[in-house]
């Protein structure tokens, strides 16, 4: 009987097998097409904030379409330099320029999905009465500004440096809020936000976060422009809006 050959042995025919294997990944690969789009690169934001920065649907991670533009750039630069800690922010921005972080912010001002209807609240109606007093009138006694002093009579922001308060989290609100109170969040000074943030006591914070989440949204939820309020004025100088 002939000898088969060495070659067809079954040791050889796996040799051959791997030989093969390792010959296709050393082939190179053909470089998938990706798209230079802002909103292509802009996907590592959309895949917390959702599509366009409307916010996922977690519960935590705040709207950012709309925001105004002034904003959303002072905010940029505060995670990339310090002011505001996060660190799956502050790695993505760790090492853009001003010029990106710009162009960031532009793009999510500029985009307006419709909001969501706010979900239903736990909260009592006298927990939620104490939010609307807060947010509405302030609280002369503990020297309380109301918020909508800053963020504009219907609560969506005065552009182009001051965010909108309705249509986010109420985790989201909670958590600034002690981030403001710790000092984790801050602005250069004076810093208004701080000096409001350390006289909020724990159910005041659970009360504001509670009512401004539970608000639907007025029928024009574009921020208000400064320049169109010849009236506004901070009630405090705030180190977050640039002189």
């Amino acid at each position: 009987m002939m000898n088969v050959s060495p070659f067809f042995s079954p040791l050889a025919r796996a040799g051959l097998f791997f030989l093969a294997l390792l010959l296709c990944t050393a082939l190179p690969v053909a470089a998938q097409t990706v798209p230079n789009t802002l909103e292509q690169r802009l996907k590592a934001c959309t895949s917390c904030h959702g599509q366009g920065g409307r916010a996922a649907a977690d519960g935590y991670y705040p709207r950012i379409a709309g925001k105004p533009e002034g904003y959303l750039f002072n905010q940029l630069k505060n995670f990339r330099d310090g002011k505001r800690t996060y660190p799956l922010m502050t790695y993505m921005v760790a090492n853009m320029s001003d010029t990106y972080l710009a162009e960031i912010a532009h793009y999510f001002s500029d985009q307006h999905p419709p909001y969501a209807a706010p979900p239903a609240s736990d909260a009592t109606p006298a927990m939620l009465e104490r939010g609307r007093i807060l947010v509405q009138q302030g609280d002369k006694l503990q020297k309380l500004p109301a918020c909508l002093a800053c963020h504009g009579e219907k609560m969506t922001g005065v552009a182009p440096f001051i965010p909108g308060l309705l249509g986010l989290p109420r985790d989201y609100i909670v958590a600034q809020l002690g981030a403001w109170q710790t000092g984790t969040r801050h602005a250069v000074a004076p810093d208004c936000m701080q000096q409001i943030a350390i006289k909020l006591k724990p159910q005041d914070i659970g009360a504001v976060s509670a009512w401004l989440s539970s608000q639907n949204m007025p029928v024009n939820p574009l921020a208000v422009n400064a320049a169109d309020i010849p009236q506004f004025k901070l009630p405090l100088a705030c180190g977050s809006v640039p002189k």
